[in-house]
């Protein structure tokens, strides 16, 4: 007999070869017919695989992030099987679940495949659905593996296969369809009621420019069709909100093919518009006693090779600068905290001082592949609203505590109002995979739990997902539209204060090393431009909107009104524009609206007679008559109350 120990601490006692779905049927045949995988001593398991030994076990459904990853990557082979069916002959590359659905690059031969064509495999996965067809798993060695597939002439198989340890490999079949695969996956494909292809792009074989462009399939399934249909309409209301689009229309990005991919141009409304976000926060940060620090855009390759960055970004990074000297060589920045270590190293310090607050809005580099560019969220060059802040152990949880005010003062400013915290600390069974003491780590652990405890943060706790230099606490955003990005970091390090030496006198009059905390509220200053966009649809928050107000003069006689009241509007910091154009008010008004400006101030021999403005408001019409002075006070004081920093 076996002990298997459930979530609720309750424990139950079954025969060896037992099966987390035999588990779940003794439990209630309801909830067996929803078990789509089970987390076995922590880890992700087929529910049809067989127990024989002690074990903790959870039963995921479709409630659970793990249960939709296992449909979604069930939902790969699925479609690989409709697509070999279809398509004879074809090879595979990787199928993976992904955060929404599912994705396979297949090398398709001399078969041309478009968006067109999606609805033809969706019709046959759904036919293969229907068959309930089981998921197996098979054990097999490296060398029966390779003849398979070798068989088979698959040959991204084979390189796949390559790098696999023997005894640790696994095939899972379903249907006619046999592939590589660790698993986990779901007891059957009828499980999958609703499915939807979505696109169709480029992705080049391990991600390597010189080898061989596949075409990635995209898709997500759903156990209900109701639950496809919301998520189509969510897909749409995307489209409309795609920052991308967006930025084009209201003029505040672009990209330049001779400037080079994933660099963008800021237009004035954008420049703008990014210049208030990095004022609002260099104010916030001067309150809370941050010290702006400037650091150039390169530094010698020995300064990364230093801290590190170089071996881990040296693929994914521009290739170094020679210089005439012989061997000098220099490095595009891929990240600012190496210079931030040379700045505090640049003097002793002492206990007294500490801590340390450096920040920097700093542009960075990294040669990401032109196919995983994508508008302002994935770019080569980005600017990181980063400080770096040097303390001592005892002082982790009061910083901690700072940095989340600010972060708090900014969702708060941005109308970001469902968030939730990810804290990630390391594996307490794998200790040897992390720098720094036990006793540091337990300290900083520690600290981070507790103030995440004493604001009432909505904290989840993910072991084994810290970085190997010290736990971190991630603020995860749920925008307008239910999708999740992560926004906002607060890390602990202690490998950087090492491998650059760096200390400070404690009380003892001994040498100490600081702790390190990087902070990044909005992480990349375009990522956030993106994410802003896309959560109010281009309709910025007033203090932020690039024009606050357009005045629309009912005719060419009131164009010199106009002017007065815009100069005076200026004088009293509010942004605005004059539409001068010989059109009828109507239109106007609906070119005012696409534009998403918040204010139209509509000026005539009425207006002009009193000094006065008729006012109109975005999305929601007429306002009436209003003084300048009124007026100004009006937009004024909703700036004030957005962006009061000591709220």
């Amino acid at each position: 007999m076996i002990n298997i120990k459930l979530p609720d601490n309750s424990e139950r006692q079954y025969q060896k070869g037992v099966t987390a779905l035999d588990v779940a049927r003794d439990i209630s045949e309801g909830l067996a017919r929803n078990v789509l995988a089970a987390k076995v001593n922590g880890e992700v398991w087929d529910a049809t695989r067989v127990l024989t030994q002690d074990a903790e076990l959870q039963l995921l459904t479709w409630r659970d992030e793990d249960g939709k990853a296992a449909m979604w990557h069930s939902s790969a082979h699925l479609m690989a099987e409709a697509i070999e069916l279809l398509y004879p002959g074809v090879k595979f590359g990787i199928g993976p679940d992904i955060e929404n659905g599912f994705y396979y690059d297949v090398d398709f031969g001399d078969y041309e495949i478009s968006e067109k064509d999606l609805g033809k495999i969706e019709n046959k996965m759904q036919e293969i659905a229907r068959q309930k067809q089981v998921f197996v798993r098979k054990e097999i060695s490296k060398q029966d593996a390779e003849k398979f597939f070798d068989e088979k002439g698959d040959e991204y198989k084979l390189e796949l296969i390559s790098d696999l340890v023997d005894g640790e490999i696994t095939l899972y079949e379903s249907g006619s369809f046999t592939d590589l695969c660790r698993g986990p996956h779901i007891p059957s494909t009828g499980f999958i009621k609703a499915i939807k292809l979505t696109k169709v792009a480029g992705a080049y074989w391990r991600g390597d420019e010189t080898k061989k462009q596949l075409t990635r399939i995209y898709g997500i399934t759903f156990p209900k069709k109701k639950e496809l249909d919301e998520y189509l309409v969510m897909l749409e209301e995307a489209k409309k909100r795609d920052h991308r689009k967006l930025g084009k229309e209201l003029e505040l990005f672009t990209f330049s093919q001779k400037v080079g991919l994933g660099l963008p141009l800021w237009l004035p409304k954008g420049a703008e518009l990014r210049e208030r976000l990095e004022q609002f926060l260099k104010e916030v940060q001067k309150e809370a006693g941050y010290q702006p620090v400037i650091s150039p855009h390169i530094g010698n390759v020995e300064l990364y090779k230093t801290s590190g960055h170089y071996q881990k970004y040296g693929e994914e990074s521009f290739k170094p600068i020679k210089t005439p000297v012989e061997g000098e060589e220099f490095f595009l920045k891929p990240m600012n905290c190496p210079h931030h270590c040379e700045i505090y190293n640049a003097k002793p310090h002492s206990y007294k001082e500490l801590p340390i607050r450096y920040a920097e809005f700093g542009t960075v580099y990294r040669y990401e592949q032109s196919g995983e560019l994508h508008g302002l969220t994935r770019v080569r060059g980005f600017t990181q609203d980063d400080a770096h802040i040097f303390c001592t152990p005892d002082q982790i949880k009061d910083e901690f505590k700072s940095v989340i005010d600010i972060i708090e003062k900014i969702f708060s400013a941005l109308d970001f109002q469902d968030v939730m915290v990810q804290i990630s600390l390391r594996d307490p069974e794998k200790k040897e995979k992390y720098i720094g003491s036990d006793e540091n780590w337990e300290k900083a652990e520690a600290a981070i739990r507790e103030v995440a405890e004493e604001r009432g943060l909505n904290a989840i706790t993910e072991y084994g997902e810290a970085a190997f230099y010290g736990p971190k606490m991630d603020f995860i955003v749920k925008d307008a539209i239910g999708r999740k990005w992560q926004l906002g970091t607060i890390q602990v390090d202690y490998n950087l204060p090492e491998r650059f030496d760096l200390t400070y006198i404690g009380s003892d009059n001994e040498k100490h090393r600081p702790v390190m905390i990087h902070r990044a509220p909005f992480g990349s200053m375009e990522r956030f431009v993106a994410v802003l966009i896309e959560h109010c649809g281009g309709n910025f928050p007033l203090w932020l909107t690039p024009d606050q107000v357009i005045i629309l003069p009912i005719s060419e006689k009131y164009q010199a009104y106009a002017e007065k009241v815009l100069n005076l509007l200026n004088k009293q910091n509010i942004r605005g524009l004059i539409d001068d154009r010989s059109e009828k008010t109507g239109r106007k008004i609906r070119d005012a609206e696409l534009k998403k400006i918040p204010f139209m101030l509509i000026v005539g021999e009425k207006e002009e007679n009193d000094g006065s403005v008729s006012v109109r408001k975005h999305r929601e019409g007429d306002l009436g008559t209003f003084s300048l002075e009124d007026f100004a006070a009006l937009i004024n004081d909703e700036v004030k109350k957005l962006t009061a920093t000591d709220k």
